[in-house]
């Protein structure tokens, strides 16, 4: 998932928000807190199953419904660490050459992003297994890490003029395929839940783009608008796959229902004889006429249009959104900057009203979310750049990296067996029941 906000704005005093990998927790940071919710009640309370006062954060990623949160404080904006949040502990922290862009997470690598390199750590030990070196300049740090583990993916910008995108296959450790996605450069990317499809849109934002991550093959291409070019925020894939939502910089938010069997009929199906005064007919037809149309036009016939809609209060805020099953119910979630999380029942019908269920806001923490007892601390996790925290200092500690990441450091074989417990989830942390 794509998180929201960068340093600046949460200097503003805006909220970080982020959704875990499977979209069955949200993260959330104010100045000086952050704290971890479930979302298995979202459509009634927001259940809040950890809290803490911190160094004031930019990015936290939780991994699925484990104890494991990487987390990057705007004090320290080079140094990644790895804390153990049940336990209320640091296990481990990397310090890099420059400021960490993105980090993104699953069951076997973590990825720390820079502006012009990617480090691919291997999760269960946190030693660099790859690095790849000048990328073009990724000032936004835009990249995306599947899910999941068969087809573990990383996708990232190959260019600053276009809207090419690199996948690298993680585990094997080479380039998997190139695909020019677009004419003008990538704003937003993001892996379908089995890795094996990736959306894409462009600064233009007007086409958003579903390739196959295997071979390149393009399979939808939906399109937002045709009014004005808009900044997307989000894309992101539903948990089952069978939707697409993005937001902009605009007060809309998009969803896209994905047909593949229709897909598959328009490309392999074959019509009885006795339809051809139908089917065969119309496809006659409409190929002759387009075939007098000038391209722009032709593709603006063959894209999909959203399958709903949300209009938020406002525009100019940046929203992150994400479609889940929650109690056998679909459901579209925006967590936005100003501090508000939005529950939207998704219609069955094209083109019907998303309805509004419940909004949560993020900044109230007795009124909207409930803690989990005996999660609540006030221990501080943050630390200045280049200081190493205790475990890290009796294991030798931890200082700043000359070329990249430097070995992470743990005070005993109790934080290793801590580390692992948490990458596989068998600590797991408060109440965080399944979505899917």
């Amino acid at each position: 998932m794509m998180s929201l906000l960068g340093r600046s704005e949460v200097d503003t005093g805006e909220v970080f928000v982020n959704f875990n990998q499977n979209i069955t927790s949200l993260a959330v940071a104010t100045n000086g807190n952050y704290s971890l919710y479930s979302l298995g009640s979202v459509d009634s309370t927001l259940d809040k199953i950890y809290h803490t006062k911190s160094d004031d954060l930019f990015l936290i990623e939780r991994l699925f419904e484990s104890s494991l949160v990487a987390i990057v404080s705007q004090r320290a904006p080079r140094k990644l660490k790895v804390c153990h949040f049940k336990k209320q502990s640091e296990i481990c922290n990397y310090s890099y050459s420059n400021t960490i862009l993105a980090v993104k997470l699953n069951r076997e690598r973590l990825i720390v992003c820079l502006e012009e390199s990617l480090y691919i750590h291997n999760i269960q030990d946190m030693k660099v297994v790859h690095t790849i070196r000048d990328t073009p300049s990724n000032q936004q740090g835009l990249c995306a890490l599947s899910s999941s583990s068969e087809h573990c993916y990383l996708a990232y910008p190959g260019s600053v003029i276009t809207g090419e995108v690199q996948i690298f296959d993680a585990i094997n450790l080479h380039a998997k395929t190139m695909i020019n996605a677009h004419d003008t450069p990538l704003a937003a990317i993001a892996f379908s839940p089995s890795g094996t499809e990736i959306a894409t849109a462009s600064e233009r934002g007007t086409v958003i783009r579903v390739f196959s991550s295997q071979d390149g093959s393009r399979l939808f291409e939906l399109r937002r608008g045709l009014k004005r070019c808009v900044s997307i925020v989000s894309l992101s894939f539903s948990t089952c796959a069978d939707y697409l939502v993005s937001s902009s910089n605009t007060e809309t938010v998009h969803i896209f229902r994905l047909d593949r069997s229709a897909a598959e009929n328009n490309d392999h199906g074959k019509q009885s004889s006795d339809d051809w005064m139908g089917y065969s007919f119309f496809r006659y037809l409409s190929k002759t006429v387009t075939s007098y149309l000038p391209t722009q036009v032709t593709d603006v016939l063959s894209q999909g249009r959203a399958f709903a809609s949300v209009t938020l209060p406002e525009a100019g805020v940046r929203r992150m959104c994400a479609i889940a099953t929650i109690q056998k119910q679909l459901r579209l979630l925006i967590a936005s900057q100003d501090g508000y999380l939005y529950v939207y029942s998704i219609p069955s019908i094209e083109g019907a009203e998303c309805q509004l269920i419940k909004r949560h806001d993020l900044r109230l923490d007795d009124n909207y979310a409930m803690d989990v007892k005996g999660l609540n601390s006030n221990v501080s996790i943050g630390g200045a750049a280049g200081v190493p925290s205790a475990a890290a200092a009796a294991a030798g500690g931890s200082g700043d990296g000359g070329k990249g990441a430097e070995k992470p450091g743990s005070s005993s074989n109790a934080a290793g067996a801590s580390y692992a417990s948490a990458v596989k989830g068998d600590e797991p942390a408060g109440s965080s029941s399944s979505n899917n």
